[in-house]
Formats: structure tokens, C-alpha cells, sequence
């Protein structure tokens, strides 16, 4: 079943059992139904151990009993991987295999069944035993490779797991089941048997860091968000990155125009950006792109609206002491707030995480115009560019229902005459902003056009740009110029305009 598509909704459910790794809570929109048997599966190092020590801690935080058992790892492993987390495993009963050893050794007698029947039927004694003992509520058993092997067969591997099912239905107790696949083959025994599966997988790019994804196979009678989401391991534990969905996602706004400060540019596009739109601009590098963007968020912070910056392609102190010496301050607004940039390095973060930020922001913050500078850096972000249109079309279309502005630059390839992009990315745009570098009169100028505005009318010429210590600057239309586009334009004299070439005359 799939999930409520609202990622702020409550989480908190009384008939839910709360698994303590922030985003994954919300994925199962709550957390997993209690008193079940669940498997986590997935290669080694990709996060099990890691996910299920804080499940238990959660529950221990709560007052509840909590065992953690372990067939594969010894006690002073565990609390390494604790202690690298900065966590205190005191609350959590831990049960290690060299334990079990000692309760089933010594007792050698003969007899008629085959000895790992014999040895995996004590090992789970020995298991039950100390549930008995402790009473917990919840359990961990890491892992499933152990018993896997002491039953040989999977006849008695599923008998084995049924018989543990069986157990813990009646005891009140949420049950997590580490699976670390090291027998070669996907294993549907416990998937069929258990009451939900989560799987976490990793991928090596070919460079950066290693990139892990969480998807819930399945969780019976429940609701949970579908699909792949991204996650990452570092000091304090997992964190689960919901996968940004558009659907359910609305705030009511008025459809007013965002004005740049600069009237030949807002004139150019009819007025400003329409609010709940997505701008993109393009052009070869050096033509203004990142500048224009800046200018926006400027205009909005003197507003009072809050603007974020994501930029791939500077530092920070690079792009503050270039908007400097382009007539642009912005450090007052960074220190009041009205301003916030965030600098993305592609090869640590991960699409997931990116769409998290950019949700927290525009939700939790208040942001009300969000800067991607460049889509060229967020393309490497991409752990394979055939999700790039989907993970964008969803990204847009939430922060369009939101009323929130978005610009995206985009860095095409050549100087002057025909220019190329790495991904044409135009449709998903409402509104495209072209730069040009042209050849006028023994110099390199740069020109603005606007190709298109789903959200209004626009101005279809196009005007000459400058950029200097002062700021930007738009001059009027290039009416005597043919050819601005290719580059290398002709002079046209006595060239007018024609009353149909202006469209905003039409509405005059």
C-alpha cells in the first residue's frame, strides 16, 4: 500500500512502534505496527547494525525492555559501533553468540538426529531462554546467516523462523531480523514469513562517497512511502531521506509578480517572475547567469522574503566578494537571515538529501525563492542522469504549489554562435532567461532574451546587458540589430519596430 503523500504529517501513532532514525519514521508514516516480526536486509556495511541500535535505544528510552542478540558480532564490536556514534548501549540487553556457546557445550550424547539439528535447536533454546529471562519488547537478531547455516536445509531453516514467528506473537514483542545476504542468494524464505521487509542497498560512484538507499518492500495492512530513499551514516546515527513527492503538497498564495529591481529587465518579462514558477537561465559561462540570479535574491531580501542559495560551482567567499565588486552587499542580509547560501560539494551529497534540505527550508524556514546555481552541478549529484527529469519535475512541482520562486542556471557549452547543453531540461522551466555574447562594433557585448513565460505574457525582444561595479544594467530593445543570437549580428538601418512584435501592447 502506499502512503499518505504529506511528508509533515504526524508520525506519532499510538499503535505504532517508532524505529528512532529520523526521515524513516515518516517513510512507514509512523513506524512499523507492533508486536510483529520484520526483516532488514542488505550487503554488509550498509547500515543494519547501525539502524537496529537505534531502534532499541528508542524503546529504551521509553521504558521499555530492550536484547539485542548477536550471532556474528562479538560484544566489544557492537559497542564500537556505538561508541563511534557517541551512544550509550547501558539500556540495551546484549547477548553474543560466545554466550550461546556456553549453555549448549558439554552436552555431547549421542543421538538419532543429525547434529546441526541438534546444535540449532539448542542455539534457539539458549535464544528463548534469555528472552524468557529478560521479558523485552523489543528484540534484534543479528543475523539470519548463522541460522541459515546451522539448518543447512531450507526446510528446517523455514520450520526455524515459522517456530520463532510463532513465539514472539505471543509475547507482546517487535521483532527486527538482520539479514546480511552473504549466502549468495536472495533468500524469499523470511520475506514470506516476516510481517514487513526493509532493504538497504549501496553503490560505489565512480567518485565521491558511497551512496545507500532504504526502500520498504512491504509492511502488511500498513501504509508506507514507496520507491527508493536515500540515506546517509554518519556521527549519531542514520538518517533517512524521505523521497520529495509533489501530490498533497499546497499552500494558497497570491499569483503576484517577483521584481528583480531592475525595470528593463521586469519589463522583459512582463513585470517579474510569476510566484510559484520555475525560471531557468541559461547561457555560456561568463554571460551573467549566476549574477541575474543573485540580483533576485537580493531584490527579495530587501523585501523582507528569505532567499537560499544552493551553489555548486564557488565558495561562498567567492560569490559574496564577486556580488561585492558588482555593486551587490550581501552580508548584511546573510547576518539578519533574509539571505542564507549553502554551499553543495556533488561528490557528498545526494539527491535525496538535497531535496530534504531544499523542503526543510521552504516549510520549516520560510524561504520563499530558492537559487540551484548550477543544474550542471546538481546533474553530477545524480547517481544516474536518467532520474535527473523526474527528480527535478517532482522537486519543481512541490515548490510551485508552495508559492515559492525557483531559479536554475544552467551552463551551456560554446561562446558565440551555436550553443549546446549538457541536458535539455527547458520544458520543466516556466519561464526561460537567455543570455548571449554577440560581436558589436569590435567588442564582446552580452544580450537577454526571454523565450518563454507560461505564467504571463513577455516581452519578445532583445536587449543589450551590461554588467559592471554598479550592478546590472538593460538597455532598450536591439531594434536595428538582425542576427544578436547567432553572435555575429547586422547593423539594419532604419529597422522599426512593428506593433504586433511587442505583445504587451496588445494588453495596453
Amino acid at each position: 500500500m502506499t502512503a499518505s503523500k504529506n511528508h509533515d504529517q504526524d508520525t506519532h501513532s499510538p499503535n505504532r512502534c517508532e524505529l528512532g532514525v529520523e526521515g524513516l519514521d515518516v517513510v512507514l508514516c509512523g513506524g512499523l505496527p507492533h508486536h510483529r516480526l520484520y526483516l532488514v536486509k542488505g550487503d554488509p556495511g550498509v547500515g543494519k547494525t547501525t539502524l537496529a541500535l537505534q531502534f532499541l535505544m528508542k524503546g529504551a528510552s521509553q521504558g521499555e525492555k530492550v536484547l539485542y542478540i548477536s550471532l556474528s558480532e562479538t560484544k566489544n564490536e557492537i559497542l564500537a559501533v556505538a561508541e563511534s556514534h557517541g551512544w550509550d548501549l547501558s539500556p540495551v540487553n546484549l547477548y553474543e553468540l560466545s554466550s550461546i556457546e556456553e549453555k549448549i557445550r558439554g552436552d555431547s550424547e549421542s543421538t538419532f538426529f543429525h547434529p546441526s539439528e541438534v546444535e540449532l535447536n539448542r542455539t534457539i533454546g539458549a535464544l528463548i531462554e534469555e528472552v524468557e529471562r529478560i521479558g523485552p519488547s523489543r528484540v534484534v537478531f543479528d543475523s539470519l546467516s548463522e541460522m541459515r547455516m546451522l539448518a543447512e536445509t531450507p526446510l528446517r531453516y523455514r520450520r526455524q523462523i515459522l517456530q520463532l514467528k510463532s513465539y514472539f506473537a505471543g509475547r507482546q514483542c517487535t521483532v527486527l531480523l538482520l539479514d546480511d545476504r552473504t549466502s549468495g542468494t536472495q533468500d524469499l524464505q523470511v520475506e514470506s514469513v516476516a510481517h514487513g521487509v526493509i532493504s538497504i542497498e549501496a553503490s560505489s560512484p565512480s567518485y565521491g562517497v558511497t551512496r545507500r538507499q532504504l526502500n520498504v518492500l512491504k509492511i502488511r495492512g500498513s501504509k508506507y512511502l514507496e520507491g527508493s530513499h536515500d540515506l546517509v551514516l554518519r556521527r549519531g546515527g542514520m538518517t533517512v531521506f524521505p523521497r520529495l513527492i509533489a501530490d498533497g503538497s499546497h499552500r494558497d498564495f497570491e499569483r503576484v509578480n517577483f521584481p528583480s529591481g531592475i525595470t528593463e529587465l521586469d519589463t522583459l518579462l512582463g513585470g517579474g517572475l510569476g510566484r510559484g514558477t520555475s525560471t531557468m537561465i541559461m547561457g555560456p559561462p561568463g554571460t551573467g547567469k549566476s549574477t541575474v540570479a543573485i540580483k533576485f535574491a537580493l531584490a527579495s531580501a530587501e523585501r523582507g522574503e528569505k532567499a537560499m542559495l544552493f551553489i555548486f560551482d564557488e565558495t561562498i567567499g567567492t560569490l559574496l566578494n564577486r556580488a561585492s565588486q558588482l555593486g551587490m552587499n550581501l552580508r548584511p542580509h546573510l547576518e539578519r537571515g533574509t539571505i542564507e547560501i549553502v554551499s553543495v560539494d556533488p561528490a557528498e551529497i545526494s539527491p535525496g538529501e538535497m531535496g530534504h534540505r531544499i523542503r526543510e527550508a521552504v516549510t520549516r524556514g520560510g524561504v520563499r525563492l530558492i537559487v540551484i546555481d548550477s543544474i550542471n552541478g546538481y546533474i553530477n549529484a545524480m547517481p544516474a542522469e536518467r532520474h535527473l527529469n523526474l527528480q527535478l519535475h517532482e522537486l519543481l512541482a512541490f515548490l510551485n504549489q508552495l508559492g515559492v520562486v525557483t531559479i536554475m542556471v544552467l551552463a551551456q557549452q560554446g561562446l558565440i554562435g551555436s550553443m549546446k547543453s549538457a541536458v535539455d531540461l527547458t520544458y520543466l522551466a516556466d519561464t526561460v532567461l537567455l543570455l548571449r555574447f554577440f560581436e558589436a562594433y569590435g567588442r564582446v557585448k552580452q544580450a537577454v532574451s526571454v523565450i518563454k513565460k507560461r505564467s504571463g505574457t513577455h516581452e519578445r525582444t532583445i536587449r543589450e546587458m551590461r554588467i559592471t561595479s554598479d550592478g546590472i544594467t538593460v538597455g532598450q530593445p536591439l531594434h536595428n540589430m538582425q542576427g544578436v543570437l547567432t553572435g555575429v549580428p547586422e547593423f539594419v538601418k532604419g529597422a522599426e519596430i512593428e506593433e504586433t512584435d511587442n505583445p504587451l501592447r496588445e494588453h495596453e
